[in-house]
């Protein structure tokens, strides 16, 4: 025996507990960490929209289609590939609708929020791409809060290992969800060992990636679905390598996991559409009865004072949106008129001025692509948003 064995090793401890029952009323702890991640990803979303022209609160009625759509694939993602699991020797097909035991696939749940948004957006008269951009550093800031519920439960490591940060993992009871199996002195059983907690590695990976998504959009001005392609590559070159390192099963491909194969074709995707599109970050202006432009700050994160508005004072939301260049977008937020339509009349909408300095610019200069504000206002200025979904 050596002195090194008998000095304690440094590890990450998890939770014994996942599931805490409030009467007859279980609380599962990932279901809570997915629907924080919900509200921040819509908080965020939300002020990057107002920040583009849209109305307020238009991100409720996206999520109002976007998060039921979005949980609907992920169970659908996870069910498909892993069919044994509910239809195979032993399975329970009836078990694919028990979310509650865990089984979601990002790639699904992009894939079926993606749907879910763009009917909302059609609705609204949003450009799904205005949507899109808005919404991508709020997604991966959600999907880092979710990987808190795989901590919770115990799931989602790689290897063994030696590391100072190397996790504990306890042996869960089958018969009783969201429980560590106990020893006869009631105490949770662990497993032999540390193991790479890989989970934690996504979440840091999305906390990178969405600042990576703020960072350059805020320099490069991103528009056309742009800044979402550049998370889904952040997020997808992570997933790569961070997925190689699990142990847990997985239903395989040529001997490599089958979200590795997704994570780089969906990357290789992303990259091809970030390449090939170019275009100037869009801006919006409502068509039909309009509200005076609110005061905005040029900040994807910054503070909403809720306290200040009065029940019921939500303005009506415009019929639609007009796509317009950043500076005709500007010239409404400080005069309150709207930019001259296709046959050079004013558009339908126009608002009375708001009081001098009642607004700061969310930006200016000109795109990285070279263009000129004339360039920018004849490429976008007279197209109906309706038909940019």
């Amino acid at each position: 025996m050596t002195l090194a064995s008998l000095t304690p090793q440094a590890a990450l401890p998890s939770p014994s507990t996942a599931v805490w029952q409030l009467g007859p009323v279980p609380i599962r702890a990932y279901a809570l960490c997915i629907i924080v991640g919900i509200v921040v990803a819509c908080w965020v979303t939300e002020r990057r929209l107002r920040q583009r022209g849209v109305a307020p609160g238009a991100v409720l009625d996206i999520a109002v289609w976007a998060v039921p759509a979005g949980i609907i694939g992920a169970r659908i993602y996870h069910v498909i590939t892993s069919p044994e699991k509910y239809f195979g020797t032993g399975g329970d097909p009836m078990k694919a609708f028990a979310i509650w035991e865990g089984g979601l696939g990002i790639w699904g749940a992009v894939a079926g929020g993606a749907v879910g948004a763009w009917l909302a957006a059609r609705q609204l008269g949003i450009p799904f791409a205005v949507v899109a951009d808005a919404l991508a550093p709020g997604l991966p800031l959600a999907q880092a809060i979710g990987r808190l519920g795989n901590w919770f439960n115990n799931e989602l490591y790689g290897g063994r290992t030696s590391l100072p940060w190397g996790l504990e993992i306890h042996r869960m009871d089958p018969d009783n969800p969201g429980h560590a199996l106990r020893d006869d002195a009631g105490q949770p059983i662990l497993e032999p060992g540390l193991y790479h907690p890989t989970f934690a590695y996504e979440l840091l990976w999305n906390l990178g990636v969405a600042a990576l998504v703020l960072v350059l959009d805020r320099k490069l001005r991103l528009g056309r679905g742009r800044a979402f392609a550049l998370y889904v590559m952040g997020y997808t070159a992570g997933r790569f390598w961070i997925e190689l390192m699990r142990t847990d099963e997985a239903n395989t491909i040529l001997g490599v996991r089958l979200n590795v194969w997704t994570a780089g074709l969906v990357f290789l995707g992303a990259l091809a559409y970030f390449v090939r599109v170019r275009g100037p970050r869009e801006y919006l202006v409502p068509v039909g009865p309009a509200a005076t432009p609110e005061p905005v700050v040029d900040s994807d994160v910054s503070q909403v004072d809720l306290s200040a508005r009065e029940a019921g004072a939500r303005p009506a939301a415009p019929e639609g949106y007009r796509v317009v260049s950043e500076e005709q977008y500007r010239h409404w937020r400080e005069t309150g008129e709207a930019p001259a339509g296709p046959d050079g009349a004013a558009a339908p909408g126009s608002v009375d001025a708001p009081s001098a300095g009642a607004d700061a610019a969310p930006g200016s200069g000109a795109t990285p692509d070279g263009e000129t504000p004339e360039d920018r206002a004849g490429a976008t200025g007279t197209r109906p948003a309706d038909r940019d979904s």
